[in-house]
């Protein structure tokens, strides 16, 4: 399979590169440059995404998946778990539910996650109060990390373990949905460190 190219582009105060090229007004925006051999998946169920994943992810390999059932943005980080546990994991959404946040607590209290720090929208706190409470909770009892709220609606998890550094991009919150939703799980250090630049960055709302 051909490789693809992604053109770089940087929005904000740059220099204009061309003369004819018109300056916008869009700030603190970029996009990764890479060049990855790209796999492609379908999947009707979580169980099923499991299986087209597979066991094998490979170096600057991009999976990119389109799925339509029982598959939120949780499922694929169970299949990079399923290969490794993580020392660190970051997590952004919008918004999450229960059985999610328990599923959270189960991984960082087996040690399959060693390290969390999670992102959450401004909504959170008051429209998912019992959610909050319990995510709140994990942390002072685990330690792990770092609760984060501010205008968000990207769905995003990075990390590594032993075997491989990770980036998973999705249209699909923590929460299980049937609609159709498109996901690209990349196996990259340089994703990884991508991500993590940007949301460290991040001043939450919510001391």
């Amino acid at each position: 399979m051909a490789d693809n190219e992604f053109l770089n582009i940087k929005f904000g105060e740059e220099e204009q590169k061309e003369s004819n090229v018109k300056k916008t007004h869009r700030r603190n925006t970029e996009c990764l440059v890479r060049s990855d051999r790209n796999i492609y998946r379908k999947a009707y169920s979580e169980t099923q995404l499991l299986d087209v994943l597979g066991f094998n992810f490979k170096e600057g390999e991009s999976y990119h998946c389109i799925t339509a059932g029982d598959v939120d943005s949780l499922s694929y980080l169970k299949c990079v778990l399923r290969q490794q546990d993580l020392n660190y994991c970051l997590l952004s959404t919008w918004c999450m539910a229960g059985d999610d946040v328990m599923q959270i607590e189960e991984w960082l209290e087996s040690g399959k996650i060693k390290k969390l720090d999670t992102y959450v929208g401004e909504i959170f706190p008051r429209s998912y109060t019992m959610e909050w409470q319990k995510l709140n909770q994990i942390y002072d009892k685990y330690k792990c990390g770092r609760i984060a709220v501010f205008k968000n609606h990207s769905k995003i998890y990075a990390g590594y373990g032993n075997k491989f550094a990770f980036g998973i991009e999705t249209s699909a919150n923590i929460n299980t949905n049937p609609r159709t939703e498109n996901g690209c799980l990349t196996i990259s250090k340089e994703i990884y460190e991508f991500y993590k630049g940007y949301f460290d960055k991040i001043i939450s709302f919510e001391k």
